[in-house]
């Protein structure tokens, strides 16, 4: 017997019909002996529309009422599910945030969660009930409902299982596993039977959308085993490891990308102390996340020029910040692109196998693309391009690293 925790997204759930299967797919692992615990998030367009409602009603808002507001589409789904499984004959509850509770910091929006009493669901669950729980949501110090962001309830699902001890926490999706790059762009890519926790962060914060970046990290921070699988077929998923799981890779796991990035250059900077953190720490105390970053300095002037990419999305509110600090800064210009994307090779294998970069640089250089920012960890290489070579870019790269289908 195991303790098992399944994640359900909005696709999954998306109507009644779906609810009544994902409550058969709940009833299948109940009936083979396991304590079964369900996260789900809120039916597929619902959270759209609660959070169309919210700004309509207000443009500038209450934050905490704006989760009370958005946080009611997984509270719905929830209990129709657990209606579902009763009318199958499984004892199910719902749960909903504040009720187990699962505390998070005062962030409403964007919510961490800080801890979890799993006892009470614990020992429902070995008394053979199901939890169905609400994703996404938790009480916050003031006691009021919080939200931990879009896709928050991966989230929600990997803490639970952590919190719970589950031996395995499955994430159904729409799609029935991990593929190494997007198949829409390249139809030969391969789904993978496993990876390991630092190859998915790190395709996760390059733009895969399979897993969100936080649910990962805690996972890995957790060792909290998880599968990715479908909810539409009974394939075999893929399953997200500890790196000591798995046998030492000779090749690349994954191309990942990232269409909307925007670029800002700014020029002529002081090349002295605290100039670096005069400009990211501006960005940061408006909660403008910046990803990759390129400094040059010339001796001759004593001027230097700091390069870094953001989502599109920021670019305004990133450039007027930067604007507003121009006497702190003292800068000369600050020129902008706004349609880039970014390019990531993503494998532990690069910690073993010289030549990755080469290859990746060659190969693009051989379609005509050229590179505006690059990038790289102990197992990613990244690269700025212009945003309209980004499947020419990706399929040339699965290929040349080996990953297609054959």
């Amino acid at each position: 017997m195991a303790r098992i925790v399944q994640k359900f997204g909005g696709t999954s759930v998306a109507d009644l019909n779906c609810i009544r299967d994902v409550a058969y797919r709940v009833k299948k692992e109940t009936d083979a002996g396991h304590e079964v615990a369900v996260v789900v998030s809120a039916m597929s367009g619902a959270t759209n529309q609660l959070v169309g409602w919210a700004s309509d009603i207000g443009p500038i808002h209450d934050a905490r009422e704006y989760d009370a507001i958005v946080a009611s589409g997984e509270q719905v789904t929830a209990g129709l599910l657990a209606i579902a499984l009763q009318n199958i004959g499984i004892d199910a509850r719902s749960w909903l945030g504040w009720q187990i509770p699962i505390r998070s910091d005062m962030l409403h929006g964007a919510a961490r969660i800080e801890s979890i009493d799993g006892a009470a669901i614990s020992d429902r669950m070995k008394d053979g009930q199901v939890a169905v729980i609400a994703g996404f949501q938790g009480i916050s110090p003031g006691n009021r409902i919080s939200t931990f962001g879009r896709g928050g309830s991966d989230t929600s699902a990997v803490a639970i299982a952590a919190a719970l001890k589950a031996d395995r926490c499955d994430i159904y999706t729409d799609v029935d596993g991990i593929y190494t790059t997007d198949p829409r762009i390249a139809p030969k890519a391969r789904k993978l039977s496993t990876i390991t926790f630092e190859e998915m962060l790190e395709m996760a914060s390059s733009g895969a959308k399979v897993l969100q970046t936080r649910s990962v990290a805690m996972a890995m921070r957790y060792n909290v085993n998880l599968q990715v699988r479908s909810s539409f077929n009974d394939s075999a998923g893929t399953l997200v490891v500890n790196e000591d799981s798995v046998v030492e890779k000779e090749s690349i796991s994954g191309i990942a990308y990232s269409p909307d990035e925007a670029k800002i250059t700014i020029l002529g900077l002081p090349d002295q102390p605290g100039i670096a953190a005069g400009v990211f720490g501006a960005l940061a105390d408006h909660h403008v996340n910046v990803d990759m970053i390129v400094q040059s300095a010339s001796s001759a002037t004593k001027k230097t020029d700091i390069s870094f990419s953001i989502g599109r999305k920021d670019l305004d509110k990133a450039v007027d910040i930067i604007h507003k600090n121009k006497a702190k800064l003292d800068f000369e210009s600050v020129d902008t692109l706004s349609n880039v994307a970014k390019i990531s090779v993503v494998g532990t294998a690069m910690r073993t196998q010289p030549g990755v970069a080469k290859t990746m640089f060659e190969t693009l250089a051989s379609i005509g693309i050229n590179l505006h920012v690059i990038s790289t960890s102990e197992i990613k290489i990244s690269v700025l391009i212009d945003a309209e070579y980004i499947e020419l870019a990706v399929r040339s790269l699965h290929t040349v690293y080996g990953l297609d289908d054959e």
